[in-house]
């Protein structure tokens, strides 16, 4: 059962400063061959960190083309300074009416959904925080803790807190064996080497509590134990997967059912691993979400689950999809659910209203592709390794363009980069037409977790290595 100390809503919970917000600058180690002039690093200084206030977040920006190089897209982002409403540069993207989604609802019948009726409609405000206060800037991690891509376009971070990855590892792995036993004895290096606790410590800088990090940390867990025993590494096949990961998801989103029916349901939850997993997670990660996070998150993992059955698909048939239709797939088989928790971690809630807008969703749809193909680049070795075929960027590039695996691998990383400036492009654009702080706090949350999230790979040596291309 969760912890009692645990809120039950995001509203009562305090609304901490967020820690100082440390990622570096930019960084690509040198050119991909053959890569488009101009795509190298961002010039200028490391941004300056230091506290960030709940308000604080990105700077004034217009809209920013979606491709080629865009050098202060990334900067603008983690810098901090957010831009005064109504600016005339920056036109709220399509269907956004900033005015209606603060205001709340109205019309017959809507009293009743306010706590309190407020005198007035709540406007947008006038102005916000612009500056954050000067601090060093943060280094690039350690070289010997793993080797960046070459030419790949990222940002450094500095090292999560430690005392923080030790008490989350040891919580996670209390919880996953004496909880929810989701692996055996022999799957403890593993368990292990996952490195899940320094993975989430980075991801969430601005957790305000270990329970909030455990949140996200379980779902981690719970995710990857479908992955491993449904899908592939331990047991996994695509044969039945539709059945299992359906009955899985009741796990997170509950059958209403019968009396007679609901016991066996319910019993039924706890007869495998993942399903243990998903159901333990799920109840703690409720019992510190507000009801519209929670179910955010169940469409996330739905779309999640809907990826799992489409790669299944095509290891049916032996079909290697074309270049776009893997990464529609991918779109989908993505890191998606996790970023899109960034603020019940956090402690506070981005309103369903803004969440939903689609050029929200397409920010944080870029920053789970971004971060998934982060996945295939680091993992390709891994997989190559592995008995079986592995449907990986690289591997399709290499099958449907005729390229070599170099050649295919480089032309992957540059798909990456592409997609990293669409995302920090299209979330400065958002950032200068919605000038709220919790716009602002949620899209610096989604860019410290794609940041987190390479960190991970990049300092997991234990999982990965990188091919000899260089």
């Amino acid at each position: 059962m969760p912890d009692p100390g645990l809120a039950h809503g995001q509203s009562r919970l305090p609304d901490p400063p967020a820690p100082p917000f440390l990622p570096g600058p930019p960084t690509v180690l040198f050119p991909v061959a053959g890569a488009a002039s101009g795509s190298g690093p961002a010039p200028g200084a490391a941004p300056e960190a230091g506290p960030v206030p709940a308000t604080a977040s990105v700077p004034q920006a217009g809209p920013v083309p979606l491709a080629g190089p865009q050098p202060q897209a990334g900067a603008a982002l983690r810098a901090g300074s957010v831009p005064e409403a109504g600016h005339a540069d920056a036109p709220a993207p399509a269907g956004l009416d900033l005015t209606r989604i603060l205001r709340g609802p109205s019309g017959l019948g809507t009293a009743s959904l306010f706590l309190a009726r407020r005198p007035e409609p709540l406007a947008p405000p006038v102005s916000v925080v612009t500056e954050i206060p000067a601090a060093p800037p943060s280094l690039p991690v350690d070289p010997a803790d793993g080797t960046p891509i070459p030419g790949l376009y990222y940002h450094p971070i500095a090292e999560p807190d430690p005392a923080r990855v030790e008490e989350v590892s040891r919580r996670i792995k209390d919880w996953a064996v004496d909880e929810v036993q989701a692996y055996p004895p022999e799957w403890e290096d593993q368990f292990d080497g996952f490195s899940v606790g320094r993975y989430m410590v980075a991801c969430h800088p601005d957790a305000p509590t270990i329970d909030h990090l455990m949140a996200a940390t379980r779902l981690m867990v719970a995710e990857n134990a479908v992955d491993d025993c449904y899908c592939e590494d331990h047991g996994g096949s695509p044969v039945g997967l539709g059945s299992r990961l359906l009955l899985a998801h009741t796990a997170l989103d509950p059958l209403h059912t019968t009396r007679e029916y609901q016991p066996a349901w319910a019993d039924s939850l706890y007869s495998d691993a993942p399903r243990r997993a998903y159901r333990s997670a799920m109840e703690y990660f409720t019992a510190l979400a507000t009801p519209s996070q929670a179910d955010r998150f169940r469409h996330d993992m739905a779309r999640l689950h809907l990826g799992y059955l489409a790669e299944a698909a095509w290891a049916e048939t032996d079909h290697v999809p074309e270049v776009w239709e893997y990464l529609a797939m991918r779109q989908f088989n993505n890191f998606r659910p996790c970023p899109t928790i960034t603020d019940s971690v956090g402690g506070y809630e981005l309103p369903a209203d803004l969440h939903a807008q689609p050029a929200m969703q397409r920010v944080i749809a870029l920053a789970g592709n971004a971060t998934t193909i982060v996945n295939d680049l680091y993992s390709y070795t891994k997989e190559q390794n592995s008995p079986g075929r592995h449907l990986n960027l690289p591997v399709v590039i290499a099958d449907r363009e005729g390229s070599s695996e170099k050649d295919a691998y480089l032309k992957a990383v540059e798909v990456h980069n592409d997609l990293m400036r669409s995302f920090e492009a299209a979330a400065a654009e958002l950032a200068a037409a919605c000038p709220v702080p919790t716009v602002a706090r949620f899209l610096k949350g989604v860019a410290a977790w794609v940041d987190g999230n390479h960190y991970w790979h990049q300092t997991n040596t234990y999982r990965y290595s990188l091919p000899d291309f260089w």
